[in-house]
């Protein structure tokens, strides 16, 4: 069987996407089907819930960092044992970075590229018929972004819906089923996004619910139908995220390092490379039989005074520092630094492997799509070469310190040109996550 795929879209964030993603797989697998996910853009932790669902890896697709023959690649990758790809949305469908059509980050651009049909989850929790003016409009913005149905959400009851599916009903478009208002499925929050799959306090029993609810209110057999096979080219030697940082790479692997992409693991091990992981919240020091040392994002903050203890991670580290390359990505960064200061103001030590201070005390949000062109070889690649990636913290620095720069950042539309993030020897760190290497336009 091709394997076939479907997008689910919102017109904005708080739509409920995760929430009726989450339902669709759910009850998709308990019928049987090999179902997959992917999530459109940068996002650590709604693929995270993707995989504890469908028990496979949930590859993020981001047209605006990635080649177009590196979103073939890992989608032909990801739809080889899968009899359907759902991908959930980012923001808007519409909605992304400025610059040219199909290149913008926006869920419409994976829509258009892969030709693959936009179920549109729609919150009706504060409209009724107006609700079908929001569909006319997504249905009709873009030649090439196929609407095939709409989910309604967050119904307060009978009348309600019928209310919004009569007026739905006149523009012929299908409506695919409405999801009761229910805090029952609600996925809790805090900074940053949803807590953690890894930290829920109940996963499982939410799936199923989750799953029970989609069998009961939405046509599962009209969403297999409407699903499309994949257009996409046979992937070429140039589809690569980024070169592996070594042959043996040792991961910090816990509650307070877990945002790393895994395409780019994948990427790493079909390059031979072998990936250690280690938990500096448990006190453990980076193996020393690896050759290098990746320090992933998270949410260090949250464990700032628990790291701030573990003596043996630190002083291992500063050990593997002396002879080979450490690289910390924004939580990472932080405990790279001199000291974290938490969100009660308390200051906490970290590693002092490179000279600055980071604070979550009075939380500023920092987000968006960066270019990042390398000031000196490091483990993300070459000096000049280029990255893309994002920011997105909350913390701030408190004081830079005199280290060497990292990089050279670019927001998405080059407007913003600054040096960032630090290096001293074999260390390096900023608040930029990596994505895919490329100087593409």
């Amino acid at each position: 069987m091709t394997a076939r795929g479907l997008i689910i879209a919102a017109p904005h964030s708080g739509a409920g996407k995760t929430t009726v993603t989450l339902a669709v797989l759910a009850a998709l697998r308990r019928r049987g089907v090999r179902v997959r996910a992917a999530k459109a853009g940068p996002d650590y932790i709604d693929p995270a819930f993707h995989a504890v669902v469908t028990g496979a890896a949930s590859v993020n697709l981001d047209s605006w960092a990635m080649t177009g023959d590196l979103l073939d690649a890992l989608a032909a990758q990801t739809v080889r044992s899968a009899d359907l790809l759902v991908i959930e949305g980012v923001m808007g469908l519409f909605d992304g970075a400025a610059g040219p059509d199909g290149r913008r980050g926006a869920t419409a651009d994976l829509a258009a590229h892969f030709g693959v049909p936009v179920v549109l989850v729609i919150d009706a929790a504060r409209q009724a018929q107006s609700a079908a003016a929001v569909v006319r409009g997504f249905a009709t913005h873009h030649a090439a972004v196929q609407g095939a149905g709409v989910i309604l959400n967050r119904v307060a009851g009978e009348r309600h819906r019928a209310l919004v599916a009569d007026a739905i009903a006149a523009l012929g478009v299908p409506l695919l089923g409405a999801l009761p208002r229910d805090t029952a499925l609600t996925l809790p929050e805090r900074h940053l996004g949803l807590v953690q799959a890894g930290e829920h306090p109940d996963l499982d029993s939410l799936i199923d619910r989750l799953a029970a609810t989609a069998e009961h209110h939405l046509d599962l057999d009209a969403l297999i139908r409407i699903a499309t096979p994949f257009k996409f080219a046979a992937p070429t030697s140039a589809a690569a995220a980024l070169p592996p940082p070594g042959k043996r790479i040792a991961l910090a692997s816990d509650r307070a390092f877990s945002f790393v992409y895994p395409h780019l693991l994948e990427a790493w091990r079909r390059a031979g490379a072998e990936i250690v992981p280690f938990s500096p919240l448990a006190d453990e020091p980076p193996p020393q039989d690896a050759d290098s040392c990746w320090l992933p994002g998270g949410y260090p903050e949250l464990h700032a005074e628990s790291l701030a203890a573990a003596q043996t991670f630190s002083a291992g580290l500063r050990r593997f520092a002396e002879t080979r390359p450490v690289h910390g990505e924004c939580g990472g960064y932080m405990v790279l630094g001199e000291s974290l200061e938490d969100k009660a103001g308390r200051r906490h030590q970290m590693t002092g492997l490179l000279g600055h201070a980071t604070s979550f005390a009075k939380p500023k949000l920092h987000l968006g799509y960066r270019t990042a062109r390398l000031l000196s070889d490091c483990l993300l690649g070459r000096g000049g070469m280029i990255v893309r990636g994002h920011e997105f913290h909350y913390a701030s620095l408190v004081s830079a310190g005199f280290d060497e720069p990292f990089a050279e950042l670019a927001d998405s539309d080059s407007r913003m040109r600054q040096k960032s993030g630090g290096r001293r020897g074999r260390v390096t760190g900023a608040f930029f996550h990596a994505i895919a290497a490329g100087n593409h336009q």
